[in-house]
């Protein structure tokens, strides 16, 4: 496992703590969540720009539309 050393203005860093205190959790444990939801989103962005490389670009804009549309209409 890996130390990281982040620099954060002090008000940031006393609502991270708020929050994660809200949360039930550690301060380390609520950056573990947030740098895997990161790298999900990435990995996921990545494997997504790898296939529509490889597909048919206006229908992956008719897809993203509709997820948009979709998204929407939730909110």
């Amino acid at each position: 496992m890996s130390t990281l050393t982040i620099r954060l203005p002090d008000e940031q860093h006393e609502r991270l703590k708020a929050l994660a205190s809200s949360r039930g959790t550690s301060l380390n444990k609520l950056f573990e969540e947030f740098s895997t939801k990161a790298l999900a989103e990435f990995e996921a962005e990545t494997r997504f720009r790898l296939r529509a490389a490889r597909g048919d670009r206006k229908r992956g804009i008719e897809i993203l539309d509709e997820l948009d549309r979709m998204h929407s209409e939730k909110a």
